[in-house]
């Protein structure tokens, strides 16, 4: 019997922090990004750009930087990171910051939740579009962002208490709610999810909770992907659907496509120029990919499997193709592990091996 063919890919570490990292994004330079949540801690840096040696500059200055809990009531949310979540560089020239405002997933900052662009020629941010109670109510947690292929709409994922889609239109900044409470979009009943073969739960019970988290846009921006972490299913639903029948206020729930079984994942990737899947396994410490021309019927597999993946969370793309993923440790956090430090130590990687 032939033994099974071994993957060639591996993981290198690109940098270590000594805080709980999710998102990273690399620009069309070659600019890495990272942001930092404040889940645990309150972390004296939110968004950073990685320079050599892993030192990190707070993004895009330390004023922007500069809120903390203990000064909430001292400086605007509007103009500072409170949360934030993910960070997307769009190609273009720009780096989009979202910032769902709700330090530890817990209560909403008011006037903190948001989507920001910041210039990369120059350093500065260049709009801010601010979600109300209607885009962004109490409970809401919006999670990652992904944009048209002609740059004028943001796709964003609220995994808060009632999951939603919402679609942002950037020049205006009009924002609209959709499928709010749609099966697709909520966690998935009597699903528990594991880490290191457990079920991973709170001291109070509560086990991971996350709505409509990773998202995913294909190659030629058609449809859009998402799942919840706090679900094994993949859901898609045509753009032209959401920009259309969406935003002219018409139920499109009955749209949304099931497009079969990725197990329990938090980020999602549809590289450039692929028709494959690129999904973190967080219950497996690994990295899976999925062949998409397969259908709802297509299965993922193992790309490459390491102990040291601890939750990997979210995916980017380089400039020269490389992908990058950070490794999150929300098993090892104090949510889930009482005697652990606030600060959690974590890390970024970029994948080595032949074509996905």
């Amino acid at each position: 019997m032939s033994k099974p063919h071994a993957s060639p890919w591996t993981i290198e570490q690109v940098a270590a922090f000594e805080h709980q990292v999710t998102g990273v994004s690399v620009s069309e330079d070659g600019r890495i990004f990272v942001n930092f949540p404040r889940w645990t801690e309150d972390t004296a840096v939110s968004v950073a750009e990685v320079g050599k040696g892993g030192a990190l500059r707070p993004y895009p200055d330390k004023q922007w930087n500069a809120w903390r809990n203990a000064r909430k009531d001292e400086l605007d949310p509007g103009e500072h990171w409170v949360c934030v979540q993910s960070i997307v560089a769009d190609g273009r020239g720009s780096l989009w910051v979202l910032d769902p405002a709700a330090p530890a997933q817990s209560h909403l900052v008011a006037g903190g939740a948001k989507l920001v662009q910041v210039d990369l020629a120059t350093d500065r941010v260049a709009r801010t579009i601010a979600f109300d109670d209607e885009a962004a109510p109490q409970g809401s947690y919006l999670n990652d962002v992904r944009f048209s292929s002609d740059g004028k709409f943001a796709f964003i994922t609220d995994s808060g208490v009632v999951g939603a889609i919402l679609v942002v239109e950037l020049k205006s900044g009009k924002t609209t709610r959709l499928l709010d409470g749609h099966p697709s979009t909520q966690v998935q009943k009597g699903l528990d999810v594991k880490a290191d073969g457990k079920v991973l739960r709170r001291p109070d019970g509560r086990g991971v909770e996350f709505s409509a988290d990773g998202i995913a846009l294909s190659d030629d921006g058609s449809w859009l992907y998402w799942q919840a972490i706090k679900g094994d299913t993949l859901y898609r639903i045509a753009t032209a659907t959401l920009l259309g029948k969406g935003l002219a206020g018409k139920d499109i729930g009955g749209e949304v496509e099931d497009f079969g079984k990725n197990g329990v994942s938090d980020g999602l990737l549809i590289p450039r120029g692929s028709n494959r899947m690129l999904l973190s396994a967080v219950e497996d410490d690994a990295v899976k990919v999925r062949d998409l021309d397969a259908g709802p019927e297509g299965r993922p597999r193992v790309l490459v499997h390491d102990k040291r993946l601890r939750w990997p969370d979210t995916f980017t793309q380089g400039p020269d193709g490389t992908i990058y993923i950070t490794t999150s440790h929300i098993q090892d956090s104090a949510f889930f592990q009482p005697d652990a430090p606030p600060a959690l130590p974590t890390e970024l990687w970029k994948l080595q091996g032949g074509e996905i």
